[in-house]
């Protein structure tokens, strides 16, 4: 891309010993903000996250989508030259990023007590799925582990089976959090000039994104009830079938939205004093009738025709799309978000991030091979071709 003048994070270094999703979506948007994020993987098979699946014309559909923009060294940190290399290229670092297993970072001499000394403006920042110390900090963690440990399962499904997100919604909570951490220890480094250490757990993340149904089940009380896609305490709020096979989404929030649904939506304005609906409690409470009510007005009605309605009456409404609609997305098409961006497989198309600011434009390279920037990257540090085969034959790097 060309852009309109600096990135935030041009001239920032980021050395990450990462894979699968938390640290590289972490990475990703360091990345996306000018970064140069050099992306240490084993040699051989890399980030496991390369083989999750193959759908992205050969390539894995999470690593396309968490790897843009970044170098790949393939490095073999067991080997005591890959070790040396690793800490030329920390000496001029800015952030070291790892979501290795529980201890391995700090095994390898790579915790913030072990570097702070020698690299005191270096940020340590350590992804885990339970945090640094505490009776579960030795456990093994996976967004699914987390979800369930975290209560989400506990409060999504149906009231006959909880459900899991549909995306790894923990790890995404931990990377987001890990990302502003940086961007918030960066500050600080600008105002004290030493660098710190982020301690970022997916279990923590995600408990700060249960607020809400923590408070609703605050001191004993009922946790809200597994709902599917409706909502526990608002209705009506959720799904609701239409005659041509579509299924609109609605929210009503007030007492003035549900008269004016009923009068310009449902073309029923008596519907509104019912006293089986006249308060969002009832309308909860019986929800059962109000729904086949609904359903029945929506069958006669095409997805559109629904649309229309709740739009002129100003109700919040949506299509419940699948992947094709979300890719065909009018919205998204209209803002321009949707880029190219190059691969192992060529061209894919990428989304810009979100949070559109006209000063600079993001930067949205390519998807690294495994290995791909390695050679240049021992070069940068002064070793010469003969210097980078030896390695290369005794296994270092890839």
């Amino acid at each position: 891309m060309q852009g309109k003048g600096a990135r935030p994070l041009d001239g920032i270094t980021v050395i990450s010993l990462e894979h699968a999703v938390a640290a590289p979506f972490c990475s990703r948007q360091l990345a996306d903000l000018g970064a140069r994020v050099i992306k240490v993987e084993r040699p051989g098979a890399g980030d496991f996250a390369r083989a999750y699946d193959t759908r992205v014309r050969g390539e894995a559909s999470h690593f396309v989508w968490t790897n843009r923009s970044k170098e790949s060294l393939a490095l073999n940190l067991k080997h005591p030259d890959a070790r040396v290399v690793l800490d030329e290229l920390l000496a001029d670092a800015d952030v070291l990023l790892q979501n290795l297993a529980p201890g391995a970072a700090a095994r390898m001499g790579l915790s913030f007590e072990a570097l702070h000394a020698r690299l005191p403006r270096l940020i340590v920042c350590d992804i885990s799925g339970y945090g640094a110390d505490g009776p579960y900090r030795d456990k093994k963690a996976y967004d699914l582990l987390i979800q369930s440990e975290a209560g989400f399962l506990s409060i999504t499904g149906t009231p006959e089976e909880p459900s899991k997100a549909g995306c790894s919604i923990a790890d995404i909570a931990a990377g987001m959090y890990a990302y502003s951490s940086i961007l918030s220890a960066l500050l600080l480094r600008g105002k004290i000039g030493q660098g710190s250490h982020i301690d970022v757990s997916m279990l923590e993340s995600l408990a700060e994104w249960m607020g809400y149904p923590l408070y609703y089940a605050f001191d004993g009380a009922a946790p809200p009830p597994r709902t599917g896609a409706a909502h526990a305490a608002i209705y009506p709020y959720g799904p609701f079938p239409v005659g041509d096979g579509g299924t609109i989404m609605l929210g009503l929030q007030n007492e003035r939205e549900w008269q004016v649904f009923c009068s310009q939506v449902l073309a029923e304005p008596k519907l509104a004093a019912d006293p089986r609906f006249d308060s969002n409690t009832l309308r909860s409470s019986n929800r059962r009738e109000l729904k086949a009510i609904i359903d029945g007005v929506f069958a006669a009605l095409t997805t559109d025709e629904v649309e229309q309605r709740l739009d002129g009456a100003r109700i919040a409404n949506a299509r419940m799309n699948d992947m094709a609609g979300l890719w065909a997305h009018p919205q998204l098409k209209a803002r321009e978000r949707w880029q190219e961006v190059d691969s192992p497989a060529g061209p894919v198309p990428a989304l810009l991030p979100p949070g559109r600011n006209p000063a600079f434009d993001y930067r949205m390279d390519a998807v690294p091979r495994l290995g791909e920037h390695t050679d240049a990257i021992l070069r940068a540090l002064g070793r010469s071709d003969a210097e980078i085969k030896r390695l290369r034959n005794e296994r270092a790097i890839g």
